[in-house]
């Protein structure tokens, strides 16, 4: 640096020193520079922020950002042209479905529900991709150029404006003992800097007509987003839908209960079990079975009305019966083909037949 360079250096920070400490006063700009001024400020801190937050609401996760920002700049260090993209969450469900689907099976119910809404939310994560590259291409990239190039241009003139003011202040105190040339070059410098400054931002503000254009194609990108978004909705609901009726029109598949069997073997005169007693009333040649009594066989011991619960009923409605499975239910009437009337433990109610075995059959 020149002995100029290193005396106006000098001559500025002798300046700030008395203006911060000793509170001299330095020269004060018109009240439309600073209103000028104050309104750049506003719009740079606006199109920074929105910038910011318009990331933030197409990528929400900052871990997956971050991850993918990183990638995107090995990519670039290793001259890779095709980076991978965003990972959406829409895309991430999707594959969780298609794969618990595909594990179900497609030919059950919820499996193949599973993997059609699994394939709607791949569709939906294409669709928010397009968005992303809409936006970046139309809203983004335009507004980062201002970032880039206006507003630093901007910061550089009132940075470079500043530094001239404070060496005029510097040169105008000390009147007499600087030359009037270097006094005038000053004055004229400061003016210079400040007439390139009020353009600057003056340019930033007169372009608001391109930049409520680009607000304008941010919507345009977002609406198709969502009439996209609710075409594969509608569609997706629709096959639901189906997909409900369908399982409601089928009838509920009966657990049949297994039969219990029951172990008949003599005792021995302590009350033990007698192997050799029992071993003896089989045939040698034959494994030992088991005695059952059959459901027939209770039928036969009663003439009375009855059934035998196969699932246990709990009552949603006032005059409904309800049972647990095993138990044994007097018949009194058969309303309709669905429903019976009955009695248990001294409580008469309606049950559903898909519910019950008959065992002995109302009489008609």
């Amino acid at each position: 640096m020149s002995v100029a360079g290193l005396k106006k250096q000098f001559y500025k920070a002798s300046q700030m020193v008395s203006e911060k400490v000793g509170g001299a006063e330095g020269t004060k700009l018109d009240e439309d520079f600073k209103d000028l001024e104050k309104r750049a400020d506003i719009t740079s801190k606006a199109i920074s922020e929105v910038l910011c937050k318009t990331t933030e609401y197409l990528q929400p996760n900052p871990a997956s950002r971050a991850r993918l920002t990183m990638v995107n700049t090995v990519s670039k260090m290793r001259g890779q042209v095709k980076s991978p993209g965003y990972p959406q969450a829409e895309g991430l469900l999707g594959e969780c479905m298609l794969k618990y689907g595909r594990d179900l099976g497609e030919d059950t119910n919820f499996g193949g529900a599973l993997v059609e809404m699994g394939e709607a939310m791949k569709r939906l994560a294409e669709v928010k991709d397009s968005l992303d590259i809409d936006v970046k291409q139309n809203f983004i990239d335009p507004f980062q150029t201002i970032v880039d190039k206006d507003l630093k241009d901007i910061q550089h003139h009132l940075k470079k404006l500043e530094g001239r003011r404070l060496d005029y202040d510097y040169k105008k105190k000390r009147q007499g003992k600087i030359p009037d040339e270097e006094l005038r070059a000053a004055v004229e410098k400061f003016e210079e800097s400040k007439d390139i400054a009020g353009t600057s931002m003056q340019n930033l503000l007169d372009t608001d007509v391109e930049q409520v254009s680009q607000l304008a194609a941010l919507v345009e990108s977002q609406l198709q987003f969502h009439k996209q978004s609710m075409e594969v909705l509608e569609e997706l609901a629709g096959r639901m839908r189906e997909r409900v009726n369908k399982a409601q029109s089928q009838p509920r598949q009966k657990r049949m209960p297994v039969s219990r069997p029951s172990f008949d073997y003599p005792e021995d005169s302590n009350g033990g079990w007698n192997s050799s007693a029992a071993s003896s009333s089989y045939p040698s040649s034959a494994a030992p079975s088991f005695n059952r009594t059959s459901s027939r066989q209770k039928r036969n011991s009663t003439d009375q009305p009855c059934c035998k619960a196969l699932y246990d009923f709990d009552p949603e409605n006032e005059g409904e019966l309800g049972f647990n499975e095993g138990d044994v239910i007097t018949l009194t009437n058969q309303i309709d083909e669905n429903w019976y009337e009955g009695s248990l433990r001294g409580q008469a109610g309606l049950f559903p037949c898909n519910y019950v075995e008959v065992m002995v059959p109302l009489r008609h």
